[in-house]
Parts: C-alpha cells; structure tokens; sequence
C-alpha cells in the first residue's frame, strides 16, 4: 500500500508548505487576525502549536503522496490535478460550512482557503516532481 510513496518528496514537501504557511500568513497576518476576530497575543503560536501545525503537515503530504499515487502516475501534472481536486471538493467544502456555521467572515474563509491551496499545489508539485 505505501510502496508508492517516496518518503524524501513527503518530507520535501511537508517543509515546503509549512514554509508556504509562514510567508503567507506573515503577509496576510493583520487581514487575517481581523477576519477571524482575534488579537496579537491570540494569534502568536508557541512552539507546540507550531510543532503540531508541522507534524499535521507531514502527515498530510504522506496521505496526498498516497492519493496523488493511486490516482495513476505520480509526476507534476498528477499532483497539481489532485491538489485542485482535493482543495475544492474536501477542503473549501468542509471551511465554507464550519466557516458559515461560526458566523466567521467570508474573508476569513478566502485567506485561509488560499493558504490551504497553496499548500497542496506546493506539496503536488514536490510530490510529483521528486516521485517521477
């Protein structure tokens, strides 16, 4: 079952979105505080937020590896494909409803929805590339 994955494009990739992460959001830091309703203290991360958020993120690019595997060849275009597939119809879907359920602002949705975007077209493409 995990014969296809090559652990090195999992690691690559897990360290190239938590990266994506930090540059986007120290870009869209103060929009992104306002739309979710929260101050500076509330949106510094400790070390164990941070240490979680990069243990998710390794997680993940092992089961996206594992999705971009089985969805034929493993290579850029597959893994672009699975990134766009996977962000619209399971990761907006599922921010939209919670999102609307919090009574959360849409702008909030949009910077968080592409950051998760971004994400997985980082991982897709690292995915792909180093697994041809």
């Amino acid at each position: 079952m995990f014969d296809g994955i090559n652990l090195v494009a999992v690691a690559a990739a897990a360290i190239a979105s938590f990266i994506f992460g930090s540059i986007w959001y120290g870009l869209l830091g103060k929009a992104w505080m306002k739309a979710a309703e929260i101050g500076k203290e509330q949106a510094r991360p400790t070390p164990a937020v941070l240490g979680t958020a990069f243990f998710c993120q390794v997680i993940m690019a092992f089961v996206f590896a594992g999705i971009i595997f089985h969805s034929g060849e493993t290579n850029i275009r597959n893994g672009i494909i699975s990134a766009l597939l996977v962000w619209i119809g399971i990761v907006m879907t599922t921010q939209i409803v919670n999102h609307r359920f919090q009574g959360k602002q849409w702008m909030l949705t949009l910077i968080d929805g592409g950051h998760w975007l971004g994400v997985f077209l980082v991982q897709g493409i690292l995915i792909g590339w180093l697994s041809y």
